[in-house]
């Protein structure tokens, strides 16, 4: 019984890893038939659509001001970092390598948590963040020197992490934050949706591109990256500990390098393993000297 308990959670945890690396191949995948936003706009607005009636229907029925305070997180947090990376991923930077970025949310949250809530970082801490970012260096080192693509495109994965970090760290913090998570997940959805229209309407048009590549992209982005991804990571946190489920989501982005090399013949360097090495080293000093509060925040 223990073994198949074991086995059981092993499989999850795969699927976890899977699944979240396939929001990065899944906006990759659909780029190649729609404009950025356009993407966003659509993955977001029939996510939150779909989880509209269980948000109506069950559970308690949530404030205002808790409605309002999760609109607010969808706008800083899913707008922010989903815009963020995709927009990266569209102007050519390794999607792996964006992965590799944006997994660096525990480092980011360690820094912001000093201005931010007063929480100072240990020696180790601040080691451990230096190696991280380090690795993310190195991993990037090849890829900079193509030169076809713009600096400001690999600031935007760092850009969006930031983002979603803050928005963890001030979640945590609000008094909404007890809300069921497909209620939370809703309103965040429609919130971004309404941020990305603007930007797809900058692009030319809010209107689907009706082709099978659009359209599977979405489904794929909406069931397998949104619901699959989220729903699985927060079974895993009523299984395991937190410290243990953010290890876990540290193997999405060789699992992402992997995957986008054999679809869309992406780089896959020396460079970039020797990088991700070194972040996964910085990682683990960092949480292992990581304080109980801060681990909390990161799990949000």
């Amino acid at each position: 019984m223990k073994l198949k308990a074991i086995a059981l959670a092993m499989l999850l945890e795969a699927a976890l890893v899977i699944s979240w690396s396939a929001g990065f191949v899944g906006i990759r995948f659909a780029n190649d038939y729609a404009p950025i936003f356009s993407i966003l706009l659509w993955r977001s607005l029939v996510s939150g659509l779909l989880l509209l009636p269980f948000a109506l229907t069950l559970g308690p029925r949530p404030a205002l001001k808790a409605v309002l305070s999760q609109a607010a997180f969808g706008a800083l947090a899913m707008s922010g970092y989903l815009g963020c990376f995709a927009l990266s991923i569209s102007h050519g930077v390794a999607t792996g390598l964006v992965a590799l970025i944006t997994d660096m949310l525990p480092l980011v949250v360690a820094l912001l948590s000093w201005p931010v809530l007063g929480q100072k970082l240990t020696h180790r801490q601040w080691l451990g963040t230096g190696i991280g970012l380090l690795g993310v260096v190195v991993a990037s080192g090849i890829t900079t020197q193509t030169g076809h693509i713009p600096l400001w495109a690999y600031l935007l994965p760092v850009l969006g992490t930031a983002s979603l970090a803050l928005a963890t760290l001030l979640q945590k913090g609000s008094a909404s934050n007890s809300m069921p998570v497909y209620q939370q997940l809703c309103i965040q959805c429609l919130s971004a949706a309404a941020i990305f229209a603007l930007f797809a309407w900058n692009e030319g048009s809010l209107l689907p591109v009706l082709n099978p590549g659009f359209i599977g992209g979405i489904l794929w982005l909406v069931f397998v990256a949104t619901f699959g991804a989220w729903g699985l990571y927060y079974l895993a946190l009523r299984h395991t500990s937190a410290a243990r489920v953010t290890a876990i989501l540290y193997l999405s982005p060789p699992v992402t390098m992997i995957w986008a090399w054999l679809m869309f013949d992406e780089p896959l360097s020396w460079a970039m393993a020797a990088g991700l090495v070194i972040s996964l080293v910085g990682i683990v000093i960092f949480a292992r000297a990581q304080k109980p509060a801060l681990a909390g925040a990161v799990s949000q």
